[in-house]
């Protein structure tokens, strides 16, 4: 594809230039986390991190490392710039984003600096569109301070166990309960809905559990509400990592295979609902 493999004579005026084959693969990670407008994104030599928050509790972070991309080009050690989502998935998707064999849009994605728009040069077929969307400013993240020394219990399960789950459950809950701990029932999910309450066990040695290290018994709610988000990144990963730490921050970390069957994660965090005591 030309865009991904020639690099054009006016790169040297953008300080981030990327470029992929296929589109789908950043607009399918993207769409994980598309429960607001606005995106902060933060380039690194490493890669691409894009956040999005609601309310200050809840944030989602897509990471797309640099080898993911054909072509990954920065000039400076870091280039944060906020961009709407909502309009920068619909550029990503503006040939329809089919997932036809065979048939795949290729991406340019290019940015010049504080005050410049993002400019999308796609590609398909022969026919180059290019878009130019305004950036603002980056707001910066919401520290959750979720420290990997503080994480008091973590699983790890087939995303399959966990959309199974949710199927079970009652949705018109307000909350999840997250039960985790080092005696039975291990790992519990609890819905308190319309139907009456609901529990999803996971014995610790089941088949769908990767990995359980719980160190104490743990009991959070979670408001459905700010859940429900995740759920788009679930639909789209094979694994998913669930940790808590000492306050009952919840952490999801997603395993996602694009469509080149390259790795890319997307993690949730999420404060516990402070208006409903433990049990």
């Amino acid at each position: 594809m030309p865009l991904s493999t020639q690099s054009q004579p006016d790169d040297e005026q953008y300080v981030l230039v990327a470029s992929m084959d296929n589109a789908r693969n950043l607009s399918n990670i993207l769409k994980a986390i598309s429960f607001k407008d606005h995106a902060i994104f933060s380039a690194t030599p490493n890669g691409l991190k894009v956040t999005v928050e609601d309310s200050k509790c809840l944030q989602a972070n897509a990471f797309i490392q640099a080898d993911i991309f054909q072509e990954f080009n920065i000039r400076e050690d870091l280039v944060g710039f906020q961009v709407n989502l909502t309009v920068l998935l619909d550029c990503l998707n503006i040939f329809g984003g089919s997932a036809v064999s065979g048939v795949s849009t290729a991406l340019r994605m290019c940015y010049r600096g504080y005050g410049y728009p993002l400019t999308l040069f796609l590609e398909e077929g022969g026919v180059v569109t290019v878009c130019k969307i305004n950036t603002q400013e980056p707001e910066e993240p919401i520290d959750f301070d979720f420290c990997t020394s503080n994480v008091t219990n973590k699983v790890i399960l087939l995303s399959e166990s966990l959309k199974e789950a949710f199927s079970e459950l009652d949705m018109t809950s307000e909350v999840l309960q997250i039960t985790m701990s080092p005696n039975q029932p291990y790992f519990r999910l609890s819905t308190f809905g319309n139907s009456g309450n609901a529990h999803y066990d996971y014995p610790k040695d089941s088949d769908m559990m990767e990995f359980f290290k719980c160190t104490k018994t743990q009991t959070n709610r979670y408001k459905m509400s700010l859940l429900k988000p995740s759920t788009k990144a679930l639909a789209l990963s094979c694994k998913v990592s669930v940790r808590t730490d000492s306050r009952g921050f919840l952490s999801l970390q997603y395993l996602v295979r694009n469509d080149d069957g390259q790795i890319c994660f997307v993690e949730y965090y999420c404060c516990p609902d402070e208006e409903v005591g433990e049990d």
